[in-house]
């Protein structure tokens, strides 16, 4: 199960990272055509949730590879499902239905993490 948990893991945080580093760096015009939720939002909104992106990928790894405070590896996958659940809510809110299905299989991944981190996997 632990190879399980650093495959999931290393497959989140790099989309993760991927995302996160996109919504943080891009300029604003590629932002807001990339990402079209941002008009829901603003673009410092799109900002903060690229570096939450970032810093929830880092911390996926991170903590339990060096084992300083591995207890942040769990909590930052719940706080990846948090970030989803607000993206869900955002998706739904727009109609963007086609983006529900990425959305959902990153939560359960990230929840896959949270759990069996929390149980010392």
């Amino acid at each position: 199960m632990t190879i399980a948990v650093w495959i999931v893991s290393g497959l989140v945080a790099a989309l993760y990272l991927m995302a996160g580093a996109q919504k943080a760096f891009l300029p604003t015009e590629k932002l807001t055509k990339q990402f079209p939720w941002v008009e829901t939002t603003t673009v410092p909104g799109a900002r903060v949730v690229g570096v939450l992106e970032i810093l929830g990928a880092v911390g996926l790894i991170l903590p339990v590879l060096t084992g300083t405070l591995p207890i942040l590896t769990p909590i930052a996958a719940v706080g990846l499902v948090a970030l989803q659940v607000g993206a869900i809510i955002v998706h739904v809110r727009r109609g963007e239905i086609k983006m529900l299905g990425m959305n959902s299989v990153l939560l359960l991944l990230a929840a896959f993490v949270a759990v069996l981190r929390f149980l010392g996997y």
